[in-house]
């Protein structure tokens, strides 16, 4: 296989041995932060389960659709995190498409989604409004203050806080648990009032029981790398919006929600019924 964009600027410590789900993803976009490991088990999921490239597609356009749609609303300032690396149109970008001063904090806990983002920035040269933190979800308290730091977000203003296909891999704890409904519960209440949370999560609900299968037999090869996956069902997914109010039509699957905000040169991608998506996605604001 070629040399990707990502091996000629391996950040130090980077772990080649093993696939990344972040840089897997990316390889599932068609984007180029990926390394051969990375291209290796994609190559195989995609040649089992080919639903996962356009799923992973529909997944991305909701994100471009939520920020235009939040922007609208007049929301100013996005906090991606589990950003991963910048392939499709970033958040920014897409809020840049339409308002002149919105501000973006990216924030992963992989070395390459962080170094290929804080190259796209610096040659935009839009630094002055967007950063990218190098940080953990599973710390919610610490990040929000390096957020805070940053300069770029106003924490006392309304934020939109986007965890975009982040919470079905596993966060696990000290004990091995997974503290990512924990984590989110926090996040709720560090945001101020008028803030938006997005989600958008895998789930086997409601889905034809031959991709059921398939996804059981998905979530298995991840079980193998460093980054496991967890489906949840619809209700569970629900519950990270805590008591914050859906926005219509509330949670559905990516494909139908507010399909009106789609860019005009959107890919088109063809699924025989919405849920082939297999991603639930809502977004809900604070009181």
């Amino acid at each position: 296989m070629s040399q990707s964009k990502a091996e000629m600027f391996a950040p130090e410590g980077v772990d080649l041995e093993h696939p990344n789900v972040a840089r897997i993803y990316d390889y599932y976009l068609g984007g180029r932060a990926n390394y051969a490991v990375d291209r290796v088990f994609g190559e195989k999921a995609l040649e089992r389960y080919p639903f996962v490239a356009p799923a992973a597609k529909a997944n991305r356009l909701f994100l471009h659709r939520v920020v235009r749609y939040l922007c609208k609303q007049g929301i100013r300032q996005f906090i991606d995190i589990g950003s991963g690396v910048p392939t499709m149109g970033s958040t920014h970008q897409v809020a840049d498409e339409l308002v002149d001063d919105a501000n973006c904090v990216y924030v992963d806990n992989e070395p390459v989604a962080v170094a290929h983002s804080r190259i796209l920035l610096e040659e935009e040269e839009v630094t002055d409004r967007h950063c990218v933190l190098h940080a953990d979800l599973r710390e919610p308290d610490e990040l929000w203050k390096q957020i805070e730091d940053s300069g770029v977000i106003d924490v006392e203003q309304p934020v939109a806080l986007l965890l975009i296909a982040v919470l079905h891999v596993t966060q696990p704890g000290p004990n091995g648990e997974d503290i990512g409904p924990q984590a989110v519960a926090r996040f709720r209440e560090l945001m101020p009032e008028g803030s938006y949370l997005v989600i958008t999560h895998g789930t086997a609900d409601d889905v034809p029981d031959k991709r059921k299968r398939e996804m059981a037999e998905f979530g298995k090869m991840y079980d193998k790398s460093a980054t496991p996956v967890i489906w949840r069902p619809h209700d569970e997914i629900e519950s990270f919006f805590g008591d914050y109010e859906l926005v219509e039509p509330g949670c559905t699957w990516t494909p139908l929600w507010h399909p009106e905000e789609t860019g005009e040169n959107a890919p088109e991608i063809e699924f025989d019924s919405p849920n082939d998506s297999v991603v639930w996605a809502g977004v809900a604001r604070k009181p």
